[in-house]
């Protein structure tokens, strides 16, 4: 299974995350700003949620067995699920909580060049994270706009990546407004106001996310555009009158699930057929010729079914390669 793109993200994401944390737990303790607390829970919530999906990313890279036998891939979907209740919960819940502390029992902040010069640092490597976050994806993306990847067939993983450093760095941005605000007026509401803020953000965020991973538990189809082309190599198909039905399911980051129940044409099979059944046919002298030819009929006939199928199925691969279960019934 393809992951290097979302493991690099998750990896680099963790490491600057920690780096992150801690300088922003350093600089509260001498700030005592509420904006800054929040940032803290905010680096805390997303480094702790980024193990998660790395832990997810290993596990489902585990190879099929007897119990488990399209593999485990939608397990990073669980993890993903987990991390994002993470965010909603301590990123979320927690920094609301404490702004809305704040914002009732103000405390005055002190030593604002230090909020300030940790914020513009944070700033730098949630940047430098969110850069090689965003490239590893577009090279997943490859043709495909990145925004309708990213919405429709991107790891959830390099996903919560994405979104949790965009909001990183928006967040960032907020509370040096906050603390710059808090310092030019005198006013500790604007602090507070702040980790307010970050809070609304960090939900936001972690509602799409679990949004997004319901989805794919419950067993989300492949992406529209992915299914017309399905559909289109078979009606395109002259053997094929009629696709009947067509369903598909996610199964992981890198394999659809594709059944379909096609009625196939009578006629253009007999076509296929005709040369080969004129000739045996030209040779039939009796009852016990004529039920060899039935037999040898029906035979042949299964056999074209077959290689039709096979030929479909070929197609299909070929221009949606993650289209790997492909289960395709005469109806």
């Amino acid at each position: 299974m393809a992951t290097g793109g979302s493991k690099l993200a998750v990896v680099a994401a963790l490491i600057g995350n920690f780096i992150v944390m801690i300088a922003k737990f350093v600089a509260f303790l001498f700030t005592r700003s509420g904006t800054m607390l929040s940032e803290s829970i905010h680096s805390l919530a997303d480094f702790l949620n980024q193990l998660l999906l790395l832990i997810g990313i290993e596990r489902s890279n585990r190879q099929p067995d007897t119990a488990f036998q399209y593999g485990y891939g939608a397990e990073r979907y669980v993890w993903a699920l987990i991390s994002a209740v993470g965010i909603f919960f301590l990123g979320c819940g927690v920094t609301l909580y404490h702004g809305i502390t704040a914002l009732l029992d103000p405390h005055p902040m002190h030593r604002y060049g230090w909020a300030m010069a940790v914020l513009l640092f944070s700033l730098v490597v949630e940047g430098i994270v969110l850069a090689m976050a965003i490239r590893a994806m577009r090279k997943k993306a490859q043709h495909l706009p990145f925004f309708q990847y990213l919405r429709t067939q991107a790891d959830p993983a390099g996903v919560a990546v994405i979104l949790e450093d965009t909001a990183a760095c928006i967040g960032i941005l907020i509370a040096f407004v906050a603390i710059l605000m808090t310092q030019i007026t005198g006013q500790p509401y604007w602090d507070a106001l702040g980790s307010i803020a970050v809070g609304l953000l960090l939900g936001g965020i972690a509602i799409w996310l679990i949004h997004r991973n319901r989805e794919l538990l419950v067993g989300a189809a492949m992406p529209p555009h992915l299914r017309q082309q399905v559909l289109q190599i078979l009606q395109e198909n002259p053997t094929v009158e009629e696709v009947v039905d067509l369903r598909s399911r996610i199964l992981d980051t890198e394999t659809y699930r594709v059944k379909a129940d096609v009625r196939f044409d009578g006629q253009e099979l007999a076509k296929k057929m005709e040369t080969d059944l004129r000739a045996a046919f030209e040779k039939i002298e009796n009852y016990e010729q004529f039920a060899e030819f039935i037999s040898q009929y029906a035979d042949g006939l299964i056999d074209l079914l077959a290689d039709e199928i096979d030929a479909i199925e070929h197609k299909i691969r070929q221009k949606v390669p993650k289209a790997r279960h492909l289960d395709l019934e005469a109806d």
